[in-house]
């Protein structure tokens, strides 16, 4: 059996897709699965047992009939569309399986992506992790898994040599990143968190101590770093899911997004949010009111000791 998996990106949305992948493995040991991806987030799936074929994508022309050439190449049983775009959609499509699956109507972003499925799976589950856990289930995989396959990163730049607390304060959009109250000079960071570099601080020994490093990492050293830090403190973010995978334990700031459909999963990580924030997915380019409303010394008190 030949699986085609699709979920382009970003980090965060690729990490909650690796229970689902490694349940499809799982459930069809004699498969032969592939996965496209967007190639910045490429080095998350190196090394990954249930991924047999890494296909990386690009929006470019050249890239997207490089893409087709490859996929053409392949006799496919099965794809499965985790992102719910037209884009990823047609991606799927283009690859000619058999069947394609992705999410029901009414759970995807664009609606014109279901045009292209034979089979759409409505959900159930309120965290992301577990809905695309029930898709692969209705497409038939029968064991699913829990298990966040990660690499182990490689060091980059300078990192404490003791014990530090590594905050993560960006987002892909302002209105989830980090109050420049909470941590002071976020507000003068790049707005996009999304590149190839994550600008994370790390912080000595603890939160009270005003020694501060900003650190700027590639996918690899950002894996790295994270393992070797005591906690971490984030936003509903690339950095603070790859935390909540590795079984971190942090605090997690959230505001306008929904915790309990994109929160931190696992439960190593506490999450702040003020009572009667109204969930809006939104995309602004200043931080949230309601990410103002949480404190230093919310964010204090709540840090594992």
């Amino acid at each position: 059996m030949r699986i085609l998996v699709v979920r382009l990106s970003s980090m965060g949305d690729v990490i909650h897709a690796l229970p689902a992948v490694a349940s499809l493995k799982h459930s069809f040991p004699r498969s032969h699965v592939s996965w496209v991806i967007r190639t910045r987030w490429m080095p998350l799936l190196e090394g990954n047992p249930f991924v047999d074929e890494v296909i990386p994508f690009e929006r470019t022309l050249s890239g997207v009939l490089g893409t087709r050439r490859k996929l053409r190449g392949h006799r496919l049983d099965l794809a499965i569309d985790f992102q719910g775009l037209i884009q990823s959609a047609l991606v799927a499509a283009a690859a000619r399986p058999d069947r394609i699956v992705g999410f029901h109507r009414s759970q995807v972003r664009e609606k014109a992506a279901t045009w292209f499925y034979s089979t759409c799976i409505e959900t159930h589950a309120p965290h992301v992790v577990d809905r695309n856990l029930e898709l692969v289930a209705g497409a038939g995989a029968s064991n699913l898994l829990h298990t966040f396959s990660l690499p182990e990163g490689s060091p980059e730049g300078t990192l404490p040599e003791g014990k530090f607390v590594l905050t993560s304060p960006l987002a892909g959009w302002g209105s989830k990143q980090m109050a420049s109250r909470v941590l002071p000079g976020t507000r003068r960071q790049t707005q996009r968190s999304s590149g190839r570099k994550w600008a994370s601080r790390c912080r000595g020994d603890s939160l009270q101590n005003s020694r501060r490093a900003r650190a700027p990492f590639g996918i690899a050293g950002l894996i790295h770093a994270t393992r070797r830090a005591q906690a971490v403190i984030g936003v509903d973010s690339g950095p603070l899911h790859l935390a909540a995978a590795l079984s971190k334990p942090g605090v997690a700031i959230f505001g306008p997004t929904d915790p309990l459909r994109n929160g931190p999963y696992g439960g190593t990580i506490r999450v702040l949010r003020s009572a009667g924030v109204a969930t809006t997915y939104k995309r602004g380019e200043e931080a949230h009111d309601s990410m103002r409303a949480i404190s230093p010394k919310d964010v204090l008190e709540a840090l594992p000791a």
